[in-house]
């Protein structure tokens, strides 16, 4: 199995340009199931996500051109099919397949989706949705089965903002009979992408990026196009790292209103940047300040950032806090980073760190696709060698990760 070797303490300087976005990209190739010839998504990252979701849309009979970083998706001889485990399983984001399914044929079969073990991660308020709509939800054996004889609008409250749940419900409430209201609804922009490219095919959809999203029903959509936004987490993390290791490192292609939470961050902590439209410049701080972070829905401090944050609050002068609200099992790293030389320790959603500590290269397994950035980072400023085994996890959600580092300095390497 593949590794990652990491040597560290290599100062990082030149320019990393972001790629598009991981969550806005796995839910938008399933959205293009709504259209019904040729769509087409352009910045689509190079990740094993989307390979997976290709091979879906190819189980459901669509024929996928993909040219650079540019998919065009053909659904005219669209079928309705079982969506495999083995497909399903790989990653969370299958379940946009259940409401696409369920606008275009009222009926869904698709086995448990997949992704990291960070906590509960239950789809209820996605079913509940779709229940609202008029549809049935069975489950049997590892299975959901949706089936509905005719969606049907209403007002739809979320008890807690869920970007997935949002994002499925939008989907399928597009062939629904009148007018769908989903309230409490989350705001990332991830949602605004997919609306947009709901929108652009002919959807009636107003309120994306706010608490309230208004859908009409909308029944002949055509040509979409659209633009996957910036990766936002992608961009934080290799932001995070140039406090660490940069040089006059430049991270180039963002949107810095969607990282505004980190960013007020990085200020508390004492690091100063350079910002120039879409364009960061930063240089490692030679003392950092602890500071208390708190894991919130958009726009507040995103939870896939907090354990890369860890990795810098190792090396704050005093006591720093993480409170985690989401999910209750992103805490692994941070026993992975007490092996490398830190001090942290958890008590239920808390974790303390205690700093400055150094920390020293060791063979380590990724637990999940954001710790596993975390380990990269803390691997990159670490003295000696780190090696990271289960790395796919990592790879998941990074396009050309080695390939961005090594390119601004890095001692990286893939070895077998």
């Amino acid at each position: 199995m593949s590794k990652l070797k990491i040597e560290g303490k290599n100062v990082l300087s030149g320019t990393i340009e972001i790629s598009g976005a991981k969550n806005s990209a796995v839910a938008l190739l399933p959205a293009s199931l709504l259209c019904k010839t040729k769509s087409k998504i352009f910045k689509v990252p190079k990740i094993r996500d989307i390979e997976y979701l290709i091979k879906i849309l190819e189980v459901l009979n669509c024929k996928c051109k993909i040219e650079n970083n540019a998919v065009e998706i053909d659904t005219t001889h669209l079928k309705n099919a079982p969506i495999p485990e083995e497909l399903s399983e790989q990653m969370r984001a299958s379940y946009y397949f259940m409401g696409t399914l369920l606008a275009r044929f009222k009926k869904v079969e698709i086995s448990f989706p997949g992704g990291c073990h960070i906590g509960a991660r239950p789809i209820d308020l996605h079913i509940k949705g779709f229940e609202s709509l008029g549809a049935k939800v069975e489950i049997i054996k590892n299975k959901y089965i949706i089936t509905a004889d005719k969606l049907i609008g209403g007002r739809i409250y979320l008890d807690i903002a869920s970007v997935g749940a949002t994002i499925n419900i939008m989907l399928a409430a597009v062939s629904a009979e009148g007018k769908t209201i989903i309230e409490n609804a989350a705001r990332e922009p991830e949602i605004v992408n997919v609306a947009s490219y709901l929108i652009s095919m002919g959807a009636k959809i107003t309120g994306a990026g706010t608490s309230t999203i208004i859908i009409e029903q909308s029944l002949d959509l055509d040509n979409g196009v659209t633009e996957v936004f910036p990766d936002r987490i992608e961009a934080s993390t290799y932001i995070v790292l140039g406090a660490l290791m940069g040089e006059n490192l430049k991270i180039k292609g963002f949107i810095k209103e969607h990282i505004n939470a980190v960013l007020t961050k990085l200020n508390d902590v004492g690091q100063d940047f350079e910002l120039n439209g879409d364009e960061i410049t930063i240089t490692r701080a030679k003392k950092y300040l602890p500071t208390n972070i708190k894991t919130q829905v958009y726009p507040g401090f995103p939870t896939d950032m907090q354990q890369v944050f860890t990795v810098l609050l190792t090396r704050a002068s005093g006591e720093s806090t993480v409170t985690e609200t989401i999910y209750e099992s992103r805490f692994k790293s941070a026993e992975l980073l007490n092996q490398m030389g830190a001090n942290t320790a958890a008590c239920e959603n808390v974790l303390t760190i205690k700093g400055p500590t150094e920390l020293t290269g060791k063979s380590l397994w990724v637990p999940d696709l954001r710790g596993g950035a975390a380990l990269l980072v803390a691997g990159l400023i670490s003295e000696g060698t780190t090696i990271l085994d289960n790395i796919p996890l990592l790879l998941r959600g990074y396009e050309d990760v080695v390939e961005k580092l090594k390119a601004v300095g890095a001692k990286i390497e893939i070895i077998e």
